[in-house]
């Protein structure tokens, strides 16, 4: 899912890092529910491609629809009423959200070896967690970054619309190299954007309620890259099943 929304939080002030540091609280609660959420999906996943019965009524009805939009359906509902869902809502909507997603990825465990699967994902956590890392500590801007890799992410999406209809396996290829680059670089951005957000919600005295939502929102801001980021380098390095 090539998803990104660059105003999740633009009711919300973001400030700088000079002004004081961001809430290691609401940070930690964005990377819990993002694990909540990666948990979710991968349940959800093995459980799905474990059963063929299943598999078969949801991909071989019209139900397959429903799983592969609901995930965006869940998204817009999240993004555009943050203001007026309840946390308990918000809450829910992100659980479905991962539970569509796992379901949408479980064919992924069929199409691809285990051994490729386990490879990519270590591969996407270790450059996750690097970048992350980065995101968090540095000092320097993003915010430029953020913006070319932002147009990256347009153009990811442009050119994977266009190749669903030219079948270029090369092109299939180059979107994904590039794609690896605009995710692992977007992980440091958005870290650096949340420990921003996590600052301007002590500096504005934002609620608790609101804070659990915007935790929430950041989490699944996270999760998209780290998804992402696994397909990305699975359409590159995954071994197919014969």
């Amino acid at each position: 899912m090539e998803n990104y929304n660059q105003n999740q939080f633009t009711d919300y002030s973001v400030v700088g890092s000079s002004v004081r540091p961001a809430s290691k609280t609401f940070m930690a609660s964005v990377f819990m529910w993002m694990f909540v959420g990666l948990g979710t999906s991968a349940l959800f996943a093995f459980i799905f491609a474990s059963n063929m019965s299943l598999m078969t009524e949801v991909f071989a009805t019209p139900l397959r629809w429903v799983i592969m939009l609901a995930p965006f359906a869940f998204l817009l509902v999240m993004n555009f009423g943050i203001q007026k869902l309840s946390v308990g809502m918000m809450t829910l909507l992100f659980l479905l959200f991962s539970v569509t997603m796992g379901i949408s990825l479980s064919a992924i465990l069929l199409v691809y070896t285990s051994g490729s699967v386990i490879g990519c994902f270590t591969a996407a956590s270790a450059m996750f967690g690097v970048m992350a890392l980065l995101g968090y500590t540095t000092d320097k801007d993003l915010t430029s970054f953020g913006r070319i890799l932002f147009m990256g992410l347009i153009g990811i999406v442009i050119a994977s619309l266009i190749n669903m209809f030219i079948g270029s396996a090369k092109m299939d290829y180059i979107i994904s190299i590039i794609g690896v680059a605009v995710f692992t670089g977007l992980t440091a951005y958005d870290v650096q954007t949340l420990k921003r957000i996590g600052a301007g919600i002590e500096y504005d005295g934002v609620g608790t309620a609101d804070t659990k939502k915007l935790a929430i929102m950041g989490s699944l801001r996270l999760y998209l890259d780290f998804i992402n980021l696994f397909l990305m380098l699975l359409r590159l390095f995954g071994g197919r099943r014969n």
